[in-house]
């Protein structure tokens, strides 16, 4: 959905870059409550490529007890990329990151392979719609 940036609190989405033309996941979890955000990604065993998770509210996360590692791109709330974490390796700490307000994390290399940088603009869709344009 983009009109005034909002993501869906429930369901999966994905993610385009639209400043690349690129697509980040599609197939995203979203956390917004407060379990679903603490847990994040911890237990499991991996994120297949285009999976991935969004958590919000969030302005850093971390890999402590984490079995992989993970690409991290923090957005402000108006869907503009802050700073991006290649990898964040396992059991670090990321840092804090002023304005950020959705955290991706995806699978490592995402970031890499999608060209995305800081400045990025990102959208965020239903997985429908990522599919047919």
């Amino acid at each position: 959905m983009q009109g005034g940036f909002q993501v869906p609190k429930d369901g999966v989405v994905a993610v385009r870059n639209t400043t690349r033309g690129t697509d980040l996941a599609g197939h995203l979890e979203v956390a917004h409550r407060l379990f679903a955000r603490m847990k994040g990604l911890l237990g499991r065993r991996g994120l297949p490529p285009g999976h991935g998770l969004l958590i919000y509210p969030c302005n850093s996360v971390h890999a402590l007890g984490m079995a992989f590692e993970i690409d991290v791109v923090h957005v402000s709330r108006d869907g503009h990329v802050l700073r991006v974490l290649t990898p964040l390796k396992r059991n670090t700490l990321g840092p804090l990151v002023r304005r950020s307000y959705y955290t991706l994390e995806l699978p490592a290399g995402t970031v890499a392979a999608t060209g995305t940088e800081v400045g990025d603009l990102l959208a965020f869709l239903t997985a429908d719609r990522l599919q047919h344009g």
